[in-house]
C-alpha cells in the first residue's frame, strides 16, 4: 500500500470532504490546494496491481491518470495525520520546553503503517479494545499484545512492524464502523 492509497482509504472511511482535506493538510503544516489534494486521491497505476480483489479491468485512461497523479510522500502523509489529530481533537498548546511542531516519526517506508495506526488511534480517541473491534469487524483477529507491539517505539525489543494487511484491514474496519 502506498501513501496515496492510505489517503484514499482514510478519506473514504472517515467521509472527509475535499475542503476538509485542504484544512487538515494546512493544520499539519503543508499548504495544498483543493486541486492538488484531489490529484493525491487518484489511484496510481501500480496500486491497481497491489489489490488482491482486482478483476483485471483497468481504466482505458490509465496513462492519463498516471500523469495527473501527485505522489504523497512520507512527510506529506505524516503532516496530514498530524493535521487530522488537530482537526478532530483541537490544537494543543505545547508544554514548556516542547517544540511547537512534533518531530516527524516516519523514518522509512517500513514504519509508515505503524505511524498511521498510532496517529489514527490518537485522532479518533480510540482505545486498544476499540482498535481490536475495528480489526475484528474487518475479519482480522489479533491479540492485545500483538497490537501493543505495533505501537512500540521502533528499536524497542518488542516492536513489531505493521504489515500492509493489518493497515488495509484497519482502514476497511474504519469504513465499516463510520460509514454504516
Amino acid at each position: 500500500m502506498n501513501n496515496n492509497d492510505i489517503l484514499i482509504r482514510l478519506r473514504y472511511a472517515l467521509d472527509i470532504k475535499n475542503t476538509d482535506m485542504v484544512k487538515i493538510f494546512k493544520l499539519g503544516g503543508i499548504e495544498v490546494t483543493k486541486e492538488e489534494a484531489l490529484k493525491m486521491l487518484i489511484k496510481s497505476k501500480d496500486s491497481y496491481h497491489d489489490e488482491s480483489d482486482n478483476d483485471g479491468d483497468m481504466d482505458k485512461n490509465e496513462d492519463n491518470i498516471q500523469c495527473n497523479n501527485i505522489q504523497c510522500n512520507n512527510i506529506m502523509l505524516e503532516s496530514f495525520l498530524n493535521g487530522l489529530i488537530i482537526f478532530k481533537r483541537g490544537k494543543q498548546d505545547p508544554k514548556l520546553g516542547q517544540p511547537e511542531r512534533p518531530a516527524l516519526t516516519i523514518k522509512d517506508n517500513g514504519s509508515v503503517n505503524n505511524v498511521v495506526l498510532k496517529k489514527l488511534k490518537i485522532a479518533l480517541a480510540l482505545t486498544s479494545e476499540d482498535m481490536l473491534d475495528i480489526l475484528e469487524g474487518a475479519g482480522v483477529i489479533i491479540t492485545k499484545g500483538e497490537l501493543s507491539a505495533i505501537f512500540r517505539k521502533e528499536g524497542h525489543k518488542n516492536y513489531k512492524k505493521c504489515g500492509d494487511r493489518y493497515a488495509r484491514n484497519f482502514l476497511k474496519g474504519l469504513a465499516i464502523k463510520y460509514r454504516e
